[in-house]
């Protein structure tokens, strides 16, 4: 079992869903929530000021999945989260976790099963 998390731009959420939806992963976690990395931040112009935002908007994913799952979860993120054919600085990360166990609170199911 692994924890993939990954952090995309917000208006990719919609795809990256859809193309999940088609390697058959129907079940997620999405959080809003803010970082910078290589692009560090942006400038932003408010009432004839110019500030510098650290921060960016983006949004956090996190699957569970069997070991079957993780590299088309991977792909399908990969597909649809990239800005154009080659993508951009800002396009997000992936990152994959290894999972001890899960446990599903309404059965007791642990382990695989639980996912």
């Amino acid at each position: 079992m692994k924890l993939i998390i990954a952090i995309i731009q917000p208006n990719k959420l919609e795809a990256v869903k859809a193309a999940l939806t088609e390697v058959e992963v129907f079940r997620l976690t999405v959080m809003d929530c803010q970082g910078f990395g290589r692009q560090k931040g942006q400038t932003e112009v408010y009432r004839g000021h110019e500030f510098t935002v650290n921060l960016l908007r983006k949004v956090q994913l996190q699957i569970a999945v069997n070991e079957d799952f993780v590299e088309p979860t991977i792909q399908a993120i990969l597909k649809a989260g990239r800005s154009g054919e080659t993508g951009e600085i800002g396009d997000g990360k992936i990152f994959v976790l290894p999972m001890d166990d899960c446990v599903r609170i309404r059965t007791g199911e642990r382990g695989a099963d639980a996912i």
